[in-house]
């Protein structure tokens, strides 16, 4: 009987740890029509993407500290782009508080399936980032890091930090079919993307990077490649 108790008992904590897990979350409608610009090309970059481009629902945290959203990349589907240029996150400054606070900006590794240990930048803590449009908009973040030798797949992920209110929202865009390639690290550990909305896959995207040279300016590289081709 107290066996049966015990185990009625970490079934009943592990119900409450989901549930307590979606309360969590704060949602709010996207707007049905907002004025979304298309992300600017790259000249010898591609951009990565699970999304479909079209906002469904804003999602913040009530506690944002620790806990990461992000996407899943294999960079050789597109030949082998090993140099991360930036990472482009959908966002907007006018919920929940009508300004931008900030994320923390990091890439993961990405072995056996599931996101690992944090990659870039060095020292295990992520980049500050702030978004800049006044409205709804593809937030462009400069990362400027080369993939190490071997590595193919990666994992690129904001960190909401701040607590609700006083936080910015990540955003799932319209497909109802989740691809399976957005993530989320909460409380310890990474799981596929989920939450009351229904809608999975986030609006975050990499832009990589097959030729560029660390030590030649992006201007002084066109110039030199005018000769050539």
């Amino acid at each position: 009987m107290a066996k049966l108790q015990r185990t009625v008992a970490i079934a009943a904590a592990a119900l409450t740890a989901v549930v307590t897990g979606a309360a969590d979350h704060i949602v709010e409608r996207a707007p049905a029509d907002p004025a979304i610009v298309a992300p600017r090309g790259c000249d010898g970059a591609r951009e990565l993407k699970w999304d479909s481009g079209q906002p469904s629902w804003l999602i913040a945290w009530r506690s944002g500290a620790g806990t990461w959203v992000g996407n899943d990349f294999d960079i050789s589907t597109v030949k082998t782009y090993p140099y991360v240029r930036k990472v482009r996150l959908y966002s907007t400054p006018t919920w929940p508080n009508g300004s931008w606070d900030g994320f923390y900006l990091a890439v993961y590794s990405f072995a056996g399936g599931v996101p690992g240990s944090m990659m870039w930048p060095a020292g295990g803590r992520g980049k500050y980032v702030r978004g800049s449009t006044p409205s709804y908009g593809w937030q462009e973040f400069n990362v400027n890091w080369a993939l190490p030798a071997g590595v193919r797949k990666l994992v690129a992920a904001v960190e909401q930090f701040y607590d609700y209110p006083k936080c910015d929202p990540h955003i799932v865009d319209d497909n109802q079919i989740f691809r399976k390639h957005s993530w989320t690290y909460y409380q310890g550990n990474w799981h596929l993307l989920t939450n009351k909305t229904g809608y999975y896959n986030l609006m975050l995207r990499v832009v990589v990077d097959d030729e560029h040279n660390p030590g030649v300016e992006p201007v002084a590289l066109g110039r030199v490649k005018a000769l050539y081709y």
